[in-house]
């Protein structure tokens, strides 16, 4: 069975009813190029806060850190589906669930 733990600085809540707490939060550093024409590169850093891999353990971390800890070779972090048809919104527009999570 996989364990699921959250790095990202609120609740995460699935459309099942599941909330997955706050056990700390990851972060990552990115540096950005000279503009041209209004648009720079942007490059990422080190990622702090991100635990050692654990065995049958995915660590929920937000969407920028996941394409960093990819780039960074690393295979057990997963983002909340954001962009999914079946997030669920609350009247402001604001993220109250997802149906699931990305890799």
């Amino acid at each position: 069975m996989t364990t699921l733990k959250n790095f990202t600085p609120h609740p995460i809540a699935l459309n099942s009813g599941t909330v997955f707490q706050s056990e700390g939060i990851v972060r990552v550093s990115a540096s950005f190029s000279e503009p041209v024409n209004g648009i720079c590169e942007q490059v990422f850093g080190q990622i702090t806060g991100l635990p050692e891999p654990e065995e049958n353990t995915l660590f929920i971390v937000s969407g920028i850190v996941l394409s960093a800890a990819v780039l960074a070779g690393r295979t057990d972090c997963v983002a909340p589906a954001t962009g999914h048809p079946l997030t669920v919104r609350n009247e402001q527009g604001h993220i109250v669930s997802v149906p699931c999570f990305v890799k």
